[in-house]
């Protein structure tokens, strides 16, 4: 992972794209605080792919998790 100013990202955009085409990541910071990120675009397919995964393999009951969550969040006991 590559980490780059906002300005140094502005001043030599070119350098920090051939970076991301060769695979690698690059993490723009503003202030010393992270902004954004560029990544290949297969390890952004990879990473939405895999998040979405997890959830559409098991059987997923959207009211049940949130009834759930609710409950923990504000000690609610039956």
């Amino acid at each position: 992972m590559i980490s780059a100013t906002a300005t140094e990202m502005q001043n030599n955009f070119g350098k920090y794209l051939n970076m991301v085409i060769n695979g690698n990541e690059v993490v723009v910071t503003k202030n010393g605080r992270e902004v954004g990120r560029f990544i290949p675009k297969d390890s952004a397919v990879s990473y939405l792919t895999d998040s979405l995964t997890g959830i559409l393999k098991k059987n997923y009951d959207l009211k049940q998790e949130k009834d759930a969550s609710l409950r923990g969040k504000y000690e609610i006991t039956d």
